[in-house]
């Protein structure tokens, strides 16, 4: 694929003017709030993975609307108490899959929680085990257009309260220490984590790569690729409703919450990515931390000839020295 966004130069100033509803806080905070008057209901099960060096459980925890959320959690076997974490969320379509295809972290002595996606596991990957129990309206085969009509029933609503939660959960745990939480993903799994560090104000760290869901207009103006072009298909079908597609996700975009983060941030870029188009996730980066202040510890990894793989394995070795920086020294008495 050849370069088809902004030049770069235009790229490393791109600060779009990005739709956001005025009740946006409020919108989080009373979803936030309502899915934590459930109780946690954390459940650790051991497991036996075949693994030597790490140790595997089987997680469950209340997500939105008190659902069961599924996760694996994966600690070194020899480890010293309590743990710094790293919660982590999966790119489109797929689910937890399989523990041992969750190691790097726990290589690198942390606890790693991987969250199972509700609804998803069955476009690649290992399978996934948490159903999305929420009904939809009219949506195009995929998760995008589920609940379009309303930001209330939107997917994302749902699945960013997941994420919440499982930080929530990865804290209670006795072998974690709460004050050293950071959270990673790419793709929908770099959405998640925008929207995590957007909604909790105390992470040490956010890791983001070649993220999904930021600035939905624009994506959809340049990219034909899905998951975007669910929302071209919905739309072709449902020609009065842009208005309100659009504004309902405006209250999920990964520009919007990432505004409101506080963690320090390492994000990646593709210049070639046609899935995730460079000019979203410039969006995202460059807006990021803006509207709490906080925006000088922010890196982006820039890959010009990449298209959505993005940096790969090269990326986790630039996460692994940048993460260990900022959990050392981090430990606080636990709350």
């Amino acid at each position: 694929m050849a370069l088809y966004d902004l030049p770069r130069a235009e790229l490393e100033t791109y600060l779009p003017d990005v739709a956001e509803p005025a009740d946006l806080d409020a919108f989080w905070e009373r979803t936030l709030l309502e899915a934590r008057g459930h109780d946690l209901a954390l459940r650790v099960e051991r497991v036996d993975a075949g693994l030597r060096l790490v140790d595997v459980f089987d997680v469950s925890f209340a997500g939105f609307d008190g659902q069961p959320i599924k996760a694996w959690l994966t600690v070194p076997a020899h480890r010293p108490d309590p743990l710094p974490a790293v919660v982590e969320f999966n790119g489109y379509g797929g689910g937890r899959g399989l523990p041992q295809g969750h190691l790097a972290f726990a290589a690198a002595g942390y606890a790693s929680l991987f969250m199972d996606t509700r609804g998803q596991g069955s476009e690649w990957g290992d399978g996934g085990d948490t159903p999305d129990l929420a009904g939809s309206g009219p949506a195009h085969p995929g998760v995008l257009t589920r609940g379009l009509e309303r930001p209330e029933d939107h997917y994302y609503r749902r699945v960013f309260t997941d994420a919440v939660r499982a930080v929530d959960a990865v804290r209670a745990l006795e072998m974690v220490d709460p004050a050293r939480v950071a959270v990673a993903g790419a793709s929908q799994g770099g959405l998640i984590s925008l929207a995590v560090a957007g909604l909790v104000p105390d992470l040490v760290g956010v890791m983001a790569d070649v993220p999904f869901g930021c600035h939905f207009a624009r994506a959809v103006e340049v990219t034909d690729a899905s998951p975007y072009a669910e929302i071209t298909k919905y739309l072709s079908v449902n020609r009065g409703r842009a208005d309100q597609a659009f504004r309902t996700l405006s209250y999920i975009d990964g520009v919007n919450l990432g505004r409101r983060a506080t963690a320090p941030l390492l994000s990646s870029v593709a210049l070639r990515d046609t899935i995730c188009p460079p000019s979203t996730v410039y969006a995202a980066f460059n807006h990021y931390g803006t509207r709490a202040g906080t925006t000088s510890d922010k890196t982006l990894e820039v890959y010009p000839f990449n298209n959505h793989e993005g940096g790969g394995g090269h990326q986790l070795a630039r996460q692994l020295p940048w993460l260990h920086e900022r959990m050392t020294g981090a430990s606080a008495p636990r709350r």
